[in-house]
């Protein structure tokens, strides 16, 4: 069964009239009556008589001409979802962002996609690098922007974006305000904060390690809002990628000797052919300049490089035209 025989059928109940059909579907009369006839052919019945000058349903054609009514509506809902789709308009993109990126990283970016691209819709998923890469490999996401110390997965295709410094996060009052740069060396008597969902907490401890260190942790937990709290109230210290966001009162300063530096990249299945909307997001994100931004380097008026202060959205962000969605998996909140 074709579509065009279909419509070649409808169009003969709207008029009754073979003539008028074939005009109205802009075919000559034989072809129309052909695809008719072919159409009645397969469904084993006759569709329609025609008597002398007259034409009517007949009670086969009666019966099924709802069905095939209903089949024309689909189709065409279903072109018409598929040039929104190739249009962008209401196109939907799956991204996958590490919990541990700091989401003031972004917004600079999805406000330039958001005005670029207004009919995409971005669903933000947040995990830990090994959800996502399950996610991804799944199909449930189109993309993932994420790091790890060890190697990808030989299916994941991996584009890097940005490097980031590790820094030591401590309380306004901390000994460290004093401090442009701190070595391992000098957590030493520290009390140390666990954020449970850093990939890098392997490398961490290695490196405390090699230099004789063994962390004392005082706490433990996956939630970022959590440990930040403690470090402003003055439990400990912890470690905190560059550009993460911090809450007032938490300061920050770069680890060096070793310097600890993660690569963020951007990650998909090798060889998966891309939406148009998911294409374009891809180019963005890799054409994108990300600003290079110094940490926080302790001075007697320093503030943190990126506070979260009320309103959490800024006023940039809601320029974006394209929805943004954001779903947390993999037990991991963000700063809020």
């Amino acid at each position: 069964m074709e579509m065009h025989q279909v419509r070649y059928f409808l169009a003969v109940c709207e008029t009754l009239n073979f003539t008028r059909a074939a005009e109205n579907c802009n075919v000559s009369q034989p072809a129309l009556t052909r695809a008719v006839h072919k159409l009645e052919e397969e469904l084993g019945g006759l569709l329609l008589r025609r008597e002398s000058s007259l034409t009517h349903l007949s009670d086969f054609g009666r019966l099924v001409r709802p069905h095939l009514e209903q089949m024309m509506l689909e189709a065409e809902a279903a072109k018409s979802t598929a040039m929104q789709f190739l249009r962008m308009d209401n196109a939907p993109v799956k991204l996958g962002v590490m919990c541990t990126i700091g989401p003031i990283r972004f917004m600079g970016f999805l406000a330039a996609f958001g005005a670029a691209h207004p009919g995409c819709q971005i669903t933000v998923v947040d995990g830990v690098p090994a959800r996502l890469a399950e996610l991804l490999l799944a199909g449930e996401l189109d993309l993932a922007v994420m790091a790890q110390p060890e190697a990808f997965n030989d299916r994941l295709e991996v584009r890097p974006l940005y490097r980031e410094r590790f820094c030591i996060a401590y309380a306004a009052g901390h000994r460290f305000r004093e401090k442009n740069r701190i070595a391992v060396a000098d957590i030493a008597d520290e009390t140390y904060l666990a954020r449970v969902n850093c990939e890098y907490n392997d490398r961490i401890k290695e490196h405390c390690r090699d230099r004789g260190l063994a962390l004392r942790v005082g706490f433990r937990s996956e939630r970022e809002d959590w440990i930040q709290t403690m470090v402003a109230a003055g439990f400990g210290i912890c470690f905190l990628p560059e550009f993460s966001a911090t809450i007032p009162g938490v300061l920050t300063s770069p680890v060096v000797e070793p310097e600890i530096v993660r690569e963020v990249s951007l990650v998909s299945i090798a060889g998966r052919r891309f939406s148009p909307a998911v294409a374009a997001f891809a180019r963005s994100v890799r054409a994108y300049r990300w600003p290079v931004e110094p940490a926080n380097c302790p001075s007697p008026n320093h503030q943190p490089a990126h506070p979260i202060r009320e309103p959490l959205v800024s006023p940039a962000l809601k320029s974006i035209a394209g929805p943004l969605v954001v779903d947390r998996r993999g037990r991991c909140d963000s700063v809020e």
